[in-house]
């Protein structure tokens, strides 16, 4: 099957305008005639996932995050994007990014149950489609009141991650809570416009953390890859249903950060 062919139904899923207007989505190293036969899919395209990916012998890597983000002036070896960009061009795998388009469509809504929300939205809309407004994030009920311990202990539970950080006070009653996958620094704000109690989400730095609380609203980190690396198993399901003539197989979960 052609990668241009791939794209065109990646695309009628995950159409490239619901992406945010900074992202950087599509296909970003590769030939759209190439012929695939092997997909597969990462969170990150990292040394690591490359390896994985090479070995395995893929054709087409689609990736969550996007491997070039920003503009790109030089691509040699001297630098890690480039050598990246290189190994990929030498090897003829193509390289597909489905980031906040992805976001918006689809990691929302797994966030959401994740955390069995119920009558849940979008957290910040960003737009309508098939007259349902979607966006980055859900909001909801939990399905019971939980103190902010109780809630982090769900989180790591339900999200099957090792850890969590917490700010807020733990013996705090939570029956309303949003989450948003990934850096959610800039979701603090809709989260307190929304009603939510306590916000899941990733990336919180010290200064935001403790301003949230003061605002109202506890947060619990959950990592950026704790919060989004559901898009692998996701993906490889979903994709050996588009593409049933198609080997799939993705990334081996690796948490990047560890406690020693």
């Amino acid at each position: 099957m052609k990668c241009s062919e791939i794209i065109e139904i990646l695309r009628e899923n995950w159409p490239d305008q619901f992406a945010l207007d900074w992202d950087n989505v599509g296909l970003l190293v590769g030939r759209r005639g190439k012929e695939v036969s092997r997909i597969f899919t990462c969170l990150d395209v990292t040394e690591e996932t490359l390896e994985q990916a090479f070995d395995w012998g893929a054709d087409l890597i689609i990736s969550h995050h996007p491997l070039i983000f920003s503009a790109v002036k030089k691509i040699s070896d001297a630098d890690p994007l480039g050598a990246k960009i290189l190994k990929l061009a030498a090897k003829d795998v193509a390289c597909y990014a489905m980031h906040t388009n992805f976001d918006v469509l689809g990691m929302a809504e797994l966030n959401g149950k994740s955390l069995e929300l119920k009558d849940s939205r979008a957290l910040e809309a960003t737009g309508v489609r098939d007259e349902q407004e979607v966006g980055i994030g859900r909001v909801g009920e939990l399905p019971r009141t939980m103190t902010v311990e109780e809630l982090a202990l769900w989180v790591k539970e339900k999200m099957n991650i090792p850890r969590v950080n917490v700010y807020g006070d733990p013996g705090k009653r939570i029956s309303r809570a949003a989450i948003s996958g990934g850096s959610g620094k800039s979701m603090v704000r809709h989260a307190l416009a929304a009603g939510a109690q306590a916000l899941v989400t990733g990336d919180i730095d010290y200064h935001t953390g403790i301003d949230a609380v003061a605002g109202g609203l506890c947060i619990i980190d959950a990592g950026h890859y704790g919060t989004e690396y559901i898009f692998i198993s996701y993906m490889e399901k979903k994709l050996a249903q588009l593409f049933p003539d198609l080997e799939i197989q993705g990334a081996k979960t690796a948490f990047p950060c560890r406690m020693i």
